[in-house]
């Protein structure tokens, strides 16, 4: 590990134990990066399922709410190796410097079809969920803001908008996941991302 690297990592976890998120452009080396895309971008639309909202029994369809499509990540691609890898030192790197004991990860591709979104949401709830930190990293190339699509990080318990972010080639967003109810804005054109979320071993 480099100096450099290891500076790197200290702002990360810094700047979450600060605010709750941060922003990173190019996260991922652009060889990476494009690999993920034309991976993601090739795969039969058979391959995606609809999305649900809840987990296990509680699981639910309902497109009222969200209505984009999913592919869980697995280890059978060089990608998505590299990448599980990536995330899974970033995992080790919270628990050394924030005290998380973050157990494990799990991640999935998201792909909006133009006129999909979801609503606003948190990804876990106080008491009931294992999921700790969020992250979300994106595969779209030469995005606009004619294209839609963009993340809206709320204050909590607020309407106040935090931050609101173009989903853009090789931009990773993470942030606390109990903390930050968001949004995904309707999408004008497929837009493609990977969602995945730190756990710890039981609920809190």
């Amino acid at each position: 590990m480099t100096e450099n690297t290891l500076n790197t990592d200290i702002v990360i976890s810094n700047e979450l134990a600060d605010k709750g998120y941060i922003i990173l452009p190019d996260f991922l080396p652009n060889a990476l990066t494009e690999h993920l895309y034309q991976h993601v971008s090739t795969l039969p639309t058979d391959q995606f399922g609809q999305a649900g909202i809840g987990r296990n029994n509680n699981l639910q369809v309902n497109q009222q709410i969200r209505s984009d499509l999913t592919h869980w990540l697995t280890e059978e691609s060089d990608c998505e190796q590299a990448y599980l890898l990536a995330m899974d030192k970033l995992r080790k790197q919270f628990n050394e410097q924030l005290f998380l004991s973050l157990f494990d990860y799990e991640a999935h591709y998201s792909l909006y079809k133009p006129g999909n979104y979801y609503q606003r949401h948190i990804d876990a709830f106080k008491g009931r969920s294992n999921r700790v930190v969020s992250t979300v990293y994106y595969l779209n190339k030469n995005w606009s803001a004619e294209d839609g699509g963009e993340l809206i990080l709320y204050q909590q318990n607020s309407d106040n908008i935090i931050r609101r972010i173009a989903p853009t080639f090789g931009t990773m967003v993470i942030f606390l996941s109990e903390k930050f109810p968001h949004e995904v804005l309707t999408a004008n054109r497929d837009r493609y991302s990977i969602a995945g979320w730190y756990r710890i071993d039981r609920p809190l």
